[in-house]
Formats: structure tokens, C-alpha cells, sequence
């Protein structure tokens, strides 16, 4: 239990700038304080004590804004930054090295008591705002943009932007944790960019096609 306690620590001191100490970590950063509400919540319910289970995880949410459901899987190296109004439901999973940040959503569409909610592969990255609904799989390495809606599975190493969610770019496998937001790929941006191209390349046809029509005229 130590020894994940300090590597929370430690993910929180090799993603977030922001956080100078170990001492400042363990008092001020509620995004780490919300995964140890959970792990005491989370075997709990595994022993069939559901409402103590969410009891646990009710005073999590309200000592840190963070809403996890006590049956939700984390893996190891989870990065919850800010952490305000993250909810996380009952059947997500939840992979290695994942970083997610303030306002995500992973939700369910389903009233049934099925799989309905997602599951986040390894290194992927969440942008602030994001919701990912559905009971598919977000694959490794992927990004997620911020303000994005996510409703269909996402391959590896993608990243999607937009409402709904569209995947962008793909590429081989990435080394480490990107958390840049600022370069996602703008689809609609890169459409208006070639239509403007467009444009000007009829524009200079249509002045060729005038100037051949003058001279023709000449003579």
C-alpha cells in the first residue's frame, strides 16, 4: 500500500509542474487524494459490502469534487490533475499511466447492469472537459482532446477532437506521456485551409484562361 502511495507521488511530480514537493503533493493535490479514497472503497466493495463501499467513495467526492465508483479497476500511475467534476463510473477500466484531467466524464449509456462504461488503455490522456460515453475500449497511447465527445472506440495511438469525437491523426507507437493539448490536428481547419488553396488556384486558372482570351482577341 506504501509503495503505491509513493508512486502516486511520484506520477503527480513527473506530470505536473505545478507541484514543487512530496509534502505539497500529500496535502494539496486532490486528484491523488481521490485515488486513495478509492483504493480503501474499492476492496471493500469487492467484499460484497456495497453501500459501506459507497459510503467510502460519497465522502471521497466530497472531500475532493471527484466522483469514482467504488467498482471501477485503476491501474497503477494514474494521473488525475485539478481533479474537479472527473466522474468515473461503475464499469470503467482504467489502464497504466493514464493521465486524466479536470471535468472528464466516463459514462455509461446503458440502464442495464452490463459493461456500459469505458475502458482506457495504457498512457492515454484525457483532455480537460472530455466525455467518453459508451462501453467501448480507447486504445494505447491515444489523446484525447479537450471538449471532445467520444462515442465509438478509438484505435492506438490516435487522437481524436470535436462533437462527436473524430479521430485526426494516427501514428506508430508513441514513446512516454504526451500531455500537450495545444497541437491537436484541426480537421475542419485543414478542410477550410485546402478550400482556400482551392480558391486561389482557380482564381489563377480563371486569370490565365482571361489573359489567353485577350490576346486570342489581339489577334
Amino acid at each position: 500500500m506504501f509503495e503505491q502511495m509513493r508512486r502516486d507521488i511520484r506520477t503527480v511530480l513527473e506530470r505536473d509542474p505545478a507541484a514543487r514537493s512530496s509534502l505539497e503533493v500529500v496535502l494539496c493535490c486532490p486528484g491523488v487524494h481521490a485515488i486513495w479514497f478509492h483504493r480503501l472503497a474499492h476492496p471493500v466493495w469487492r467484499g460484497g459490502w456495497h453501500t459501506l463501499a459507497r459510503f467510502i467513495s460519497h465522502v471521497g467526492r466530497f472531500m475532493t469534487g471527484v466522483e469514482i465508483h467504488p467498482a471501477v479497476v485503476l491501474g497503477p500511475g494514474l494521473f488525475i490533475d485539478h481533479g474537479m467534476g472527473v466522474v468515473i463510473g461503475e464499469t470503467a477500466e482504467v489502464g497504466e499511466n493514464v493521465s486524466i484531467l479536470q471535468g472528464v466524464t466516463l459514462g455509461g449509456t446503458s440502464t442495464k447492469r452490463e459493461k456500459r462504461h469505458p475502458t482506457l488503455g495504457d498512457n492515454v490522456v484525457v483532455g480537460a472537459g472530455a466525455k467518453i460515453i459508451g462501453g467501448f475500449r480507447i486504445g494505447n497511447g491515444s489523446r484525447i482532446g479537450a471538449g471532445s465527445v467520444v462515442v465509438r472506440e478509438v484505435p492506438e495511438n490516435s487522437v481524436v477532437v470535436g462533437v462527436p469525437g473524430r479521430v485526426t491523426f494516427r501514428d506508430g507507437a508513441r514513446s512516454g506521456i504526451d500531455l500537450n493539448q495545444s497541437d491537436l490536428p484541426d480537421p475542419l481547419a485543414r478542410t477550410l485551409e485546402q478550400m482556400v488553396e482551392r480558391i486561389h488556384a482557380l482564381e489563377a486558372e480563371i486569370e490565365s484562361l482571361r489573359q489567353a482570351l485577350k490576346e486570342t482577341s489581339r489577334t
